[in-house]
């Protein structure tokens, strides 16, 4: 089984094997120029770029929030005309603590991609290290035929199950935003404040060290272990604003060895665009 995580020495050494593929994940929610700037000054070498916005998201339609998710066969397509087999291993890797390369990492093995791990420090991490880097595009693939998604490894829950769960708490919430989105203060991406009912909040910064490392497997399970209170993880979802930092969370908990957790991938953005649906603040 690959570890969910990769140091840039073990990537370092991996680097030119056949069975390695390196993303690029940099990205920033409010100019998505950025990533595509980054990467075209200095990638690791071998990476390929994946823009979240318009890669790695489904259409939007105002109603099924920022950045819903593409069916699973789509995200097999696009790992398709990248050269992904069922042997490669993926090392993704982004400028933000993980938290774009923690969803690769969940959309991979969403589709039935086991062979992934993410970058531990990232970006900053490698450039600390004075490793070498690339400028410029790398040179396309003969796309892969008849590329299919496998058996998911990661689950998912609706908008439906999530509203029929907020009288039964079979299952509990951690939405993965700041502490002042999650109670409602501020709101600088979506229309509406506030949370989902019941839910319970773990913002993402605080599965990492200072140094933008993650934690250890120890800390990170006591933590989680604190927080779920009792509840196993299989009676987890996950969410955020848009999907993808409460992948951050579904990480960390992998990380700590507390497996099966599920995600809520229209999460917030999509919670809050029906007006039917409750709100709770505080």
């Amino acid at each position: 089984m690959t570890k969910p995580l990769i140091s840039v020495a073990d990537l370092a050494a991996r680097l030119g094997q056949a069975d390695l593929q390196v993303f690029d994940l940099r990205h920033d929610l409010m100019d998505h120029s950025v990533g595509p700037r980054a990467y075209e000054q200095a990638h690791i070498p071998g990476a390929r770029y994946l823009n979240h916005e318009t890669e790695l998201s489904a259409a939007r339609t105002g109603k099924n929030g920022r950045h819903p998710l593409p069916q699973r066969d789509q995200v097999a397509g696009l790992m398709a005309a990248h050269g992904i087999k069922p042997a490669t291993l993926v090392v993704a890797y982004d400028a933000s603590g993980g938290m774009y390369a923690a969803h690769l990492w969940w959309m991979l093995r969403w589709i039935g991609h086991e062979r992934v791990a993410v970058l531990d420090g990232g970006w900053q991490a490698w450039a600390a290290a004075q490793l070498p880097v690339d400028s410029g595009p790398v040179s396309a693939l003969a796309p892969l035929a008849g590329v299919r998604a496998g058996e998911p490894l990661e689950g998912t829950v609706d908008a439906a199950a999530v509203l029929a769960n907020i009288p039964t708490q079979a299952f509990t919430v951690i939405d993965a935003r700041a502490a002042n989105r999650y109670r409602g203060e501020v709101e600088p991406m979506d229309p509406v404040a506030g949370h989902i009912p019941g839910a319970l909040n773990r913002p993402n910064v605080e599965n990492l060290t200072p140094e933008g490392r993650f934690k250890d497997a120890a800390q990170l399970r006591a933590e989680f272990k604190l927080l779920l209170d009792g509840r196993e993880p299989q009676a987890i979802v996950h969410q955020c604003g848009s999907g993808i930092t409460a992948c951050h969370n579904l990480l960390s908990m992998e990380i700590a060895g507390l497996n099966g957790s599920r995600l809520y991938p229209g999460s917030w953005s999509e919670w809050c665009a029906d007006a039917s649906r409750p709100v709770a603040k505080g």
